[in-house]
């Protein structure tokens, strides 16, 4: 890179990074009970008063940590759908992967906890990567047949809807005791993870997150085409394969966790893109991850403080904000096309 893309760079991560820690603060010490920033010191001192050490180690630590976590992995999975698929509105929540990890989430939930079987964490994410595979098979097959991208979108957005609308009726008819936990799973929210989801959820994202990063140079070479990455020594098929193992898995952590966060894995990686300036993906998948930490950082923050005490999903407010990133990159490729 010349003198100019590595200070263009190098100011992208430093926002990034800056911003990743001004949510972090604000999300330490506003809520419900507002901790003066000393209060915070003095609490991770293990001094001071043990309510406050409590408000802030027991409840909005694991939840922040949740969504820039969870928020990262899933604006990576974004970045490696959309270049796996060459389009930039291919997303989890788009091409119905959320809704379809969501399903069988909430089938399992359902039975285990209809039956009185314990449920650990790596039981929800297994079954939120067998909904996820599920989609992405349906997806493949239906993209052997059609060859317009728009029309594969379109058949993504309908597998959405199917299985969100079954997800819907079971929740509806699901006993009394389970409905509220699964209703507010199935909205989305960050606010039932604790610091046991916290750390087996980084076991499995982090160990993917790697593995996404070394597959940055295939990546690079495949964004120019298929022929030249085949020239570059690249085995596509089965680079193909990991690249749709990685993006699932890393949605399906998310999914089996804070239930579907909707826009998220599109929007971010379109404003990583615009703040870099490029598509690189040794650039593009820690990038990513920090902004896709940032924007859902900011995004629960909102979710838990304009209508406190009460919450409202963290999939609300990342449509509000992620659709209008949407729109106008869509008027920006139909206006280039002209």
């Amino acid at each position: 890179m010349n003198r100019k893309k590595r200070l263009r760079c190098a100011a992208g991560f430093g926002s990034l990074i800056l911003l990743l820690g001004l949510f972090l603060l604000l999300n330490m010490m506003i809520g419900s009970t507002h901790l003066a920033w000393h209060e915070i010191v003095q609490a991770f001192k293990a001094e001071g008063d043990i309510l406050n050490r409590s408000i802030l180690f027991a409840i909005r630590m694991p939840r922040l940590l949740a969504a820039a976590l969870l928020g990262g992995a899933l604006a990576v999975s974004g970045f490696l759908l959309q270049t796996f698929f060459a389009n930039p509105i291919a997303g989890p929540f788009v091409l119905g992967i959320s809704s379809s990890a969501k399903l069988v989430v909430a089938m399992t939930m359902i039975f285990c906890l209809g039956h009185r079987i314990p449920i650990s964490s790596f039981v929800l994410i297994g079954a939120a990567f067998a909904g996820a595979m599920l989609c992405m098979g349906a997806i493949l097959l239906a993209s052997a047949r059609l060859r317009s991208m728009s029309l594969l979108i379109v058949c993504g957005v309908m597998i959405g809807y199917i299985c969100t609308a079954i997800t819907d009726i079971m929740v509806t008819f699901a006993d009394d005791s389970n409905i509220v936990n699964l209703h507010n799973w199935s909205l989305g929210s960050f606010s039932s993870m604790d610091m046991e989801d916290v750390a087996t959820a980084a076991l499995v994202i982090l160990p993917a997150l790697a593995i996404a990063f070394l597959l940055a140079k295939p990546m690079g070479a495949y964004q120019l085409g298929e022929a030249y990455a085949r020239s570059m020594g690249v085995a596509i098929r089965r680079f193909r394969v990991e690249l749709i193992l990685v993006s699932s898995l890393l949605s399906a952590v998310v999914t089996s966790y804070a239930g579907p966060i909707s826009f998220v894995g599109i929007a971010v990686p379109h404003l990583v893109k615009q703040l870099f300036g490029t598509a690189k993906p040794l650039i593009m998948v820690p990038a990513c991850f920090l902004g896709g930490a940032v924007f859902c950082l900011g995004c629960d923050l909102i979710a838990r403080t304009a209508f406190a005490p009460a919450d409202i999903s963290i999939s609300t407010v990342t449509a509000v904000f992620g659709v209008p990133v949407v729109i106008a990159m869509l008027l920006k490729r139909g206006k280039s096309r002209e």
